[in-house]
């Protein structure tokens, strides 16, 4: 069993702008490393650390920052331009914060526990997938076994992403032996007790640092590390949308990457060929418009995430749920046709992987964005979701 961090923190007192800037400029200086050697981005996740960046979704009487869905998007896009898993990991991280802090439902066992995600500076990984089950989060094998006022839990689960760096770890699991597959909570995971076995590596076209390996999972956990309330609520007000905006905002801020990239080429041909047009420069035109396309998506939907933050009722519309399903699949579709058209304006340049305008790894890493949850899956659940929403 790993220990977890333990090190209080030292408040940063720069502007927000400044330490995320500062994790930005870490995360790109290790990005092809970590790439090339299919690490963790320890690196920038210390910065992290150090910045106080692991808290700051939390509210304010959680020893947090409160940063808002948008702020933290904006992050999520910085530090995906920068390194495609530092970005996923930084919102992967922050969906599971906001699953907890969202619905302590009055445990003050679990807001102490939040409270040391700020003051500590925790990482959270999730365990929301289980061998078995095809993928579907919202089904369970796995259950939780009450013995006293200890909770015992083992769980073969085919992906954790960072699960071996994680300082804390969200599992999904039936709430007891006689339960349905689908009555679902989820567990507070503390490393220190908690075993994981891996099943498999990590060796991927792109994404490679997000070190997302297959773990058996055993814990022996406090029965208050229980979340109180059910995980369809969680996910549906919490988990869900804040994954799918920040998943998006990731992949926004790769897109960026490859845009500036492209912008970059076309100029160094420019340059060459004083007085005429770049064959690229046209390509160029329509891959700004693309990206703004995206921009605009991914602004909507988080406004309209943010503006029904405190209704439950809105988050469980019918309406909500299948834009915000969308959402997900639209801006994965999007990043790798960006990342294609980036490739065809850069050309061989862009195709080498030491070229100076090379958009390769961020190619790769763009791949991957439509099999985070498959979208065949999605847009099937969304079927189901347009076939009884009425009007």
């Amino acid at each position: 069993m790993r220990m977890p961090t333990t090190i209080v923190t030292t408040p940063d007192a720069r502007p927000l702008a400044e330490r995320v800037a500062h994790v930005a400029d870490i995360a790109s200086r290790y990005a092809g490393e970590v790439d090339a050697a299919a690490r963790f981005p320890a690196e920038a996740v210390d910065a992290m650390r150090a910045t106080g960046l692991l808290g700051a979704s939390l509210p304010v009487a959680l020893g947090g920052e409160g940063l808002t869905l948008t702020e933290l998007g904006d992050i999520s896009a910085k530090l995906g331009a920068a390194c495609s898993s530092t970005g996923m990991v930084f919102a992967m991280h922050h969906s599971q914060v906001l699953s907890l802090s969202r619905h302590l439902g009055g445990s003050a066992s679990l807001a102490i526990l939040a409270g040391r995600i700020a003051s500590e500076q925790l990482l959270i990984a999730s365990a929301t997938t289980e061998l078995g089950i095809g993928g579907d989060v919202r089904t369970s094998f796995c259950f939780v076994d009450l013995d006293g006022d200890t909770v015992r839990l083992v769980k073969n689960a085919p992906v954790i992403s960072y699960g071996s760096e994680a300082d804390l770890v969200l599992v999904t699991a039936r709430r007891n032996a006689d339960s349905a597959p689908s009555d679902q909570v989820l567990v507070v995971c503390d490393a220190a007790n908690l075993a994981l076995e891996a099943t498999g590596g990590w060796d991927t076209l792109g994404l490679r640092g997000t070190a997302s390996m297959g773990y058996k999972l055993n814990a022996v956990v406090p029965a208050d590390r229980v979340i109180p309330e059910p995980y369809d609520v969680i996910s549906a007000e919490s988990m869900l949308p804040v994954c799918h905006v920040l998943w998006a905002s990731v992949w926004l801020g790769m897109a960026r990457a490859l845009v500036d990239t492209s912008r970059q080429y076309v100029r160094a041909a420019a340059r060459r060929t004083i007085g005429s047009v770049p064959p690229g420069a046209t390509k160029l035109v329509d891959l700004i418009a693309e990206l703004e396309r995206f921009e605009t998506l991914v602004a909507d939907l988080t406004r309209r995430t943010e503006s029904i933050w405190d209704d439950r009722a809105a988050f469980g519309a019918i309406g909500y749920q299948v834009s915000i399903n969308n959402l997900k699949v639209t801006a994965s579709e999007l990043v790798a046709q960006v990342a294609l058209a980036a490739l065809a304006i850069t050309g061989i340049s862009g195709y080498r992987n030491d070229g100076k305008h090379s958009v390769a790894r961020i190619f790769r890493d763009a791949q991957g964005a439509a099999l985070m949850v498959h979208n065949d899956r999605i847009i099937a659940n969304t079927a189901r979701l347009i076939l009884v929403q009425k009007g």
